[in-house]
């Protein structure tokens, strides 16, 4: 198995939305993409993924410029293709269509020394839920709180 290094991660997107599935999917990068990605340099706010003419597409994801190319830089926030099989994009848009629905990115990492995304179908959660999703995790927190201080 291949190692992974997590690059960026859009932790927001797990408070904000319900992910119902996720697919990993590869990016063409420019070199400089990649050296910037390799230093960390990604950010996964407010990007998100959509399909047009059977691609899909990662719209707004911001990655820095990498300052030792000068002026062989490219655009921080262009719109980056993404590598997935027709059926898991036939499957995204269907999906996608569905009342309520969205594609977002999860999280930019490196897999050996391949790029990759993970994105996730989510479903937007309503106030109410992101409560109960907090109450859930501090209930979780109290309980692992009590079991370590009985042992």
């Amino acid at each position: 198995m291949s190692e992974i290094k997590i690059v960026a991660q859009n932790k927001k997107a797990r408070h904000e939305y319900f992910i119902l599935e996720t697919v990993e999917a590869g990016m063409v990068l420019k070199g400089t993409e990649v050296k910037a990605m390799r230093e960390g340099k990604a950010n996964l706010v407010d990007s998100y993924v959509t399909i047009s003419k059977g691609e899909a597409w990662l719209v707004s994801c911001n990655i820095n410029v990498y300052e030792p190319a000068k002026q062989f830089n490219h655009a921080p926030t262009r719109t980056r293709k993404l590598l997935l099989h027709k059926k898991e994009i036939a499957r995204l848009t269907g999906q996608a269509q569905e009342k309520g629905l969205s594609v977002i990115p999860l999280k930019l990492y490196f897999r050996g020394s391949r790029a990759k995304v993970e994105i996730g179908v989510a479903k937007g959660k309503k106030l109410h839920d992101k409560r109960a999703t907090i109450k859930e995790r501090e209930a979780k927190r109290e309980i692992d709180r009590a079991i370590r201080s009985n042992r």
